[in-house]
């Protein structure tokens, strides 16, 4: 079972990453639930090894492209993010270690898997991807377009793919260059 949620996690990553055409230094963030994934109400089964198998096929597709990683805490910390520290703004750094049931399973996988892991407050991403209704819009740059990738599921969770584009401006003649996005 966990093979199989580490291969659909890496599909989906991978979808995304062609989806929202990310490139090198692009972030990501993350929300997991790894009790949706197991088929439990979100935040009743919060699940390590489930968590770390997800993290494992994320990170292996991210990590080879260059893309950072944002795991987002549940709501205990209020959705504060684990990144690595290269990406941090100082001053939005907090002290706080997420656990499987204070911060969440995926998020402590990314803290003890990173190279110099820190927590945020907020970071504005780029692309993300939604596993199991854990609600990542507030770390999305403006302005947020939902992508349709064709993993759906990990596990028993929904996945809900985004990217995000460069707001427009101007009237309905405005003329919008696609190549910028």
């Amino acid at each position: 079972m966990l093979e199989q949620i580490k291969n659909q996690a890496r599909a989906a990553a991978e979808q995304l990453c062609e989806e929202a055409k990310l490139q090198k230094h692009s972030i990501v963030v993350i929300g997991c639930s790894s009790s949706e994934v197991e088929g439990c109400k979100i935040g009743s089964n919060s699940n390590p090894e489930v968590a770390k198998a997800i993290f494992d096929g994320i990170y292996e597709v991210l990590n080879s492209k260059g893309i950072y990683l944002a795991a987002q805490c549940c709501e205990h910390l209020n959705r504060a993010l684990i990144v690595e520290k290269e990406i941090a703004n100082d001053d939005a750094i907090v002290n706080v270690i997420p656990q499987p049931k204070a911060g969440g399973s995926f998020a402590t996988a990314a803290y003890n898997n990173f190279k110099e892991p820190v927590a945020v407050e907020q970071i504005k991403a780029d692309a993300g991807l939604d596993i199991g209704g854990t609600l990542i819009g507030m770390h999305l740059k403006k302005v947020a377009v939902p992508l349709r990738i064709e993993t759906k599921h990990i596990g028993n969770a929904i996945v809900i793919a985004a990217r995000t584009r460069r707001k427009f401006v101007g009237g309905q003649r405005a003329v919008y260059d696609d190549s910028l996005m």
